[in-house]
């Protein structure tokens, strides 16, 4: 016999099962504080990507209250929600449910679910709320943050206590299969980019010719090299350009770690612009650029635009018939970038920078000008294969959790019909 379905009233939700309830969130769950005055409970727990995971309370990294006496305690069970700075952030995932006792910021919401209403059915409804954005909707107009008072009001479903049941193990399968599978293409990822590191390192450090004599470079951090290959000083393959703009408008360029220095308009998130680019330092197209606050994570590249770029970056031009494509890849070597850390000053993590004398002193894999063109031109096109295939994996992955989404929504709302 076919199931029937009513309409549900809710938007978002549309159809459920005609004897399905619809209610408020406030009769399906209540609001859990208990305050973690004088330090009951030291198992800190933090909300990471939509899953209550563990943090070291003793950690110095991060952001840290100078008491935990602030904290709540959370329970087996409590569904922990994010409703601050809902206008500014509207991808993170805000809805884990806590399968242990211990502490989180008081910032966020903690629900213990009615005895009629499995945690687990209840955590899947609202995850499936909040990738449909229901929250950013509540209240009058876009509101920064949402509180109990507000949230109680949310119109919900209720099934029975026996298909919550069912539902919460479907869901439990089919998630972890899922889960699973993105896993597999998460480590093909990190394969194929070490493969990919594997083969720039080898390129620049030992060239083309597997059979090419090697001889000892005279650098216990370099190694051997190909015989025929010279080592000489970053200071002799380039030259810092210290040209400033004197009228500011030329376009403004940005360092991004994905896709190296592109006009700051197409950045994936835009970074507050200076009121005037007068001054800003200039770049022209084949110029290596460095931003030297990170510099030892890689980010630097050769520029493919004319424009300008902060005072905080450092630009350099070729000196002689060096290959700039060549350098780049050789700088984002283990090998170098290690350099490139040991040789960074400053007050702090965050604060050190690659200045251009400590650069310039590092010693410099310096192949014959024609082996640098062919090792970058190879490089090149080793790495647009590598990530062509990286990029199917990736959307192999968003479409696996694309269909995790519909899963969820289908089986919470009743639209999956759970035998």
């Amino acid at each position: 016999m076919a199931r029937e379905y009513k309409d549900s009233g809710i938007e978002w939700i549309g159809r459920i099962p005609k004897d399905w309830k619809v209610c408020s969130l406030s009769q399906m769950a209540k609001e859990h504080y208990i305050s973690n005055k004088n330090i009951h409970n030291q198992n800190l727990l933090s909300l990471s990507y939509g899953k209550i995971v563990n943090k070291n309370i003793n950690t110095t990294d991060g952001l840290l209250p100078a008491s935990f006496d602030t904290y709540q305690i959370v329970e087996d069970g409590n569904i922990v929600l994010r409703l601050t700075d809902l206008q500014n952030d509207q991808r993170s995932l805000r809805v884990g449910l806590s399968t242990q006792k211990g502490i989180i910021t008081s910032a966020y919401l903690a629900l213990e679910a009615m005895s009629l209403v499995l945690p687990k059915y209840l955590h899947y409804q609202l995850h499936s709320a909040d990738i449909k954005k229901v929250f950013y909707s509540m209240g009058n107009g876009v509101r920064q943050n949402l509180n109990w008072v507000e949230l109680r009001k949310l119109n919900c479903i209720l099934p029975s206590l026996d298909e919550q049941q069912a539902i919460a193990s479907y869901l439990d399968k089919k998630c972890a299969e899922i889960d699973s599978l993105v896993e597999l293409q998460e480590q093909m990822i990190a394969q194929l980019t070490d493969y990919k590191q594997s083969v720039i390192t080898e390129a620049v450090t030992k060239g083309l010719n597997p059979e090419a004599e090697l001889v000892p470079s005279g650098i216990d951090w370099i190694g051997d090299v190909p015989k025929g290959w010279a080592i000489t000083k970053v200071k002799w393959q380039l030259n810092e350009r210290k040209e400033r703009s004197e009228r500011g408008k030329e376009e403004p360029l940005s360092m991004s770690q994905k896709y190296g220095l592109i006009p700051t308009k197409e950045m994936d998130v835009v970074p507050n612009m200076a009121s005037s680019f007068v001054g800003a330092k200039l770049v022209y197209k084949g110029d290596l650029v460095f931003n030297k606050l990170k510099a030892h994570l890689g980010v630097f590249a050769v520029s493919k635009f004319d424009g300008l770029v902060s005072p905080d970056y450092a630009v350099y031009s070729k000196r002689g018939n060096c290959s700039m494509k060549y350098l780049e890849y050789l700088f984002k070597t283990p090998q170098y970038i290690a350099e490139f850390r040991k040789l960074s000053t400053g007050v702090g993590a965050g604060l050190t920078r690659l200045y251009t004398d400590d650069l310039f002193s590092i010693s410099c894999i310096y192949p014959p000008a024609n082996e640098q063109e062919s090792i970058a031109l190879y490089i090149q096109e080793k790495c647009h294969e590598i990530d062509t295939l990286i990029s199917i994996k990736r959307q192999k992955i968003e479409t696996l959790k694309e269909y995790k989404k519909s899963i969820i929504f289908e089986a919470v709302t009743g639209k999956t019909n759970i035998d």
